[in-house]
């Protein structure tokens, strides 16, 4: 009995201290996000240029704010998640061909992404690289 007692507490002290270890996500990390991003619109080709861009001016715990896609397009009700450890970050923008819901994760500084398109009935995968 006592063995078993010894294995089970091992065992809780693993599993609390490896969750533990999970990276915490601070103010410098975020502020790491504000800046011009080129996103490639279609990383698949390699050949291509289509790119637009994401300007991010302000980050906090809980929001975003800037712009997506191209100039004088106002990224709205941006919201960021660092639950996972990982910064995960949605938003709405939009110009005369109608709404787009973006999401993004940040890994090893490049942004990976998805945007749909509702009005137009398409969702883009893309990545971005930061210019500043």
């Amino acid at each position: 009995m006592k063995r078993q007692t010894l294995a089970f507490i091992v065992l809780i002290t693993f599993f609390s201290t490896a969750s533990n270890l999970q990276a915490q996500i601070t103010e410098d990390d975020l502020q790491e996000l504000v800046g011009t991003w080129k996103l490639d619109m279609s990383p698949q080709d390699t050949t291509d240029d289509n790119f637009a861009m994401m300007s991010i001016t302000s980050i906090s715990e809980n929001s975003v704010e800037g712009e997506f896609y191209r100039s004088s397009v106002a990224i709205r009700e941006g919201r960021v998640n660092t639950q996972r450890g990982i910064i995960y970050v949605a938003l709405v923008s939009g110009d005369n061909s109608g709404e787009y819901n973006s999401t993004f994760y940040c890994e090893d500084g490049i942004l990976y992404g998805t945007t749909h398109a509702v009005d137009r009935g398409f969702l883009a995968v893309w990545t971005a690289t930061k210019n500043d």
